[in-house]
């Protein structure tokens, strides 16, 4: 009997360590609260790459941002940062390429870069070079360098040898590797790709994994929620490439993540494989944000990732490999639409016309909630659980929160100017610091506040924060300070949770604050 005893007791301690637990284990959320600062938004067309044990992230928007952990990023100014930027380590020194650029080099990842030269020996049009463009280069383990580029529209993905004493310089005759295949449905351009001839494929990235060559490119057009992104497999660099057959990598037109393409993988510090992407949000007035995800390898060699809008573990929660959830914490939304919903108690400080409370809680970006300009401490209390007489009250255990602010001006929305850039630009530059609380409540009479960032000096339009777990069926938002060049607006707001109780000591019968 002690045999048995002491054997469950040895399991038990195993599947205690191998357990994450919500509250004390670090998670992420999409899209990612990247760090905003002057000259730099993280705004897609995302390149992440590990030197030494720092990675590096850049993107559209300029600047470039820096993490040991891949969660925890900072943000630093950097100069000639081009549309789509690609950096590669090459010789001991960095290479940064983009859109209608040249080649710049540094010494050190976050620059400072200068010039290093023009393209050259460039193939001709009709090879598939218009001009740089999505530009993205790979260094070999053999250490030779090769450039993969698109040409626009529906011409495809090229590939060419580059010069090892000159890596600005293209040698041999450049391959077509594949185009736009109309029998790809998901290739198609338009938001159902609806299009049969139209297609932009864009955006390729190499990673490699084995013996094997996964070539990742964009498809169709920044503007489509159903922008999405597909894969070709090789056991040579330059080829051939065949079509993964569980196609496409990356797909979601629906929630508050969409669009999910044109980005870069990457091995996280868990020792997996990352997919880093653009999240194309409904326009106005989102914008582009970026997001991340496991990238998971089947026995036949075959690519999967899942798109995820709800918190998971972050890349450095090491995961048993037979996690079935495959990084999902458990948590999942509260709040979808409990502001209009039957019986809700739900309330609001103040709206303008037509920019009602609950488009900041319906699950879709194309929507905002905007506050009366007079009103210089907005508030939104939700009720979780709108209940008839005929129904149960219940609570939730309420553990973390997504906020997407959104850009307006003084006088009304203003949407994005550039829906790229993912901030109202300003002739004076005003970080994006958000300032605000949240309260929770069981019966709506007592509160308590479960996040405080009154004090807050993050330069962030989009938000997640852990929650200490705590049972409640109301919660208050207040905002306490925007930025000065922006009147608020909330894309987004979710609460994110678990089961709590069905309790009948709850009645629906008071929400008054007490202060």
């Amino acid at each position: 009997m002690k045999k048995y005893i002491l054997l469950i007791a040895l399991l038990a301690g195993t599947f205690t360590l191998n357990a994450q637990q919500i509250g004390k284990d670090a998670r992420y959320c999409n899209p990612l609260p990247m760090p905003m600062g002057q000259g730099g938004t993280a705004t897609g067309d995302v390149s992440v790459f590990q030197h030494e044990d720092t990675y590096y992230m850049f993107c559209t928007g300029g600047g470039a941002w820096y993490s040991k952990d891949m969660l925890n990023w900072e943000y630093k100014y950097v100069e000639h940062v081009p549309v789509a930027p690609d950096v590669a380590y090459y010789n001991g020194k960095f290479y940064l390429t983009g859109n209608e650029s040249p080649v710049y080099v540094a010494n050190n990842p976050l620059g400072p870069y200068t010039l290093y030269s023009d393209w050259k020996n460039t193939p001709s049009v009709e090879d598939g070079w218009n001009y740089a463009f999505d530009t993205h280069i790979y260094v070999d383990e053999d250490n030779k360098p090769y450039l993969f580029w698109p040409g626009f529209g529906a011409s495809g993905i090229f590939v060419s040898e580059l010069d090892p004493n000159d890596i600005s310089r293209l040698v041999g005759e450049p391959k077509h590797l594949f185009s736009f295949n109309p029998a790809h449905k998901f290739e198609s351009y338009g938001e159902v790709n609806e299009y049969q001839s139209v297609a932009w494929v864009e955006g390729p990235w190499v990673y490699k994994y084995g013996d094997t060559y996964y070539l990742q490119y964009a498809c169709s057009g920044t503007q489509w929620k159903a922008y999405a992104a597909g894969y070709y497999t090789s056991k040579n660099i330059m080829g051939p490439y065949t079509f993964g057959g569980n196609n496409p990598l990356l797909k979601k037109t629906d929630g508050v993540v969409t669009g999910a393409s044109h980005g870069s993988m990457v091995t996280g510090p868990d020792g997996g494989i990352w997919q880093f992407y653009t999240a194309v949000l409904s326009n106005p007035p989102g914008g582009r944000r970026i997001g991340m995800d496991r990238v998971y390898v089947d026995e036949d060699g075959l690519l999967s990732c899942k798109v995820t809008e709800t918190p998971q573990w972050a890349p450095n929660v090491k995961l048993n490999p037979k996690h079935l959830n495959r990084g999902n914490s458990g948590s999942f939304p509260i709040s979808i639409n409990k502001f209009n919903a039957s019986e809700a108690l739900s309330t609001v400080s103040s709206v303008q016309v037509n920019s009602y409370a609950q488009y900041a809680v319906d699950n879709y970006t194309g929507t905002i909630w905007l506050p009366e300009e007079s009103d210089k401490t907005p508030t939104l209390m939700l009720d979780l659980s709108p209940a008839t007489r005929f129904d149960n009250d219940e609570t939730f255990i309420l553990d973390g929160v997504r906020i997407l602010f959104g850009v307006g001006r003084k006088g009304g929305v203003s949407g994005l100017s550039g829906s790229m850039s993912g901030v109202r630009r300003s002739p004076e530059y005003v970080p994006s610091i958000y300032k605000y609380k949240i309260e929770a409540s069981i019966d709506g009479t007592n509160w308590k506040v479960v996040l405080d960032k009154s004090n807050s000096t993050d330069s962030k339009n989009t938000i997640f924060e852990e929650i200490s777990p705590v049972e409640c069926r109301y919660v208050i938002l207040t905002v306490l300070e925007w930025p000065s060049n922006t009147a608020l607006g909330v894309i987004d707001y979710t609460l994110f949770g678990t089961h709590g109780n069905i309790d009948p000591r709850i009645s629906p019968t008071s929400t008054k604050r007490i202060n």
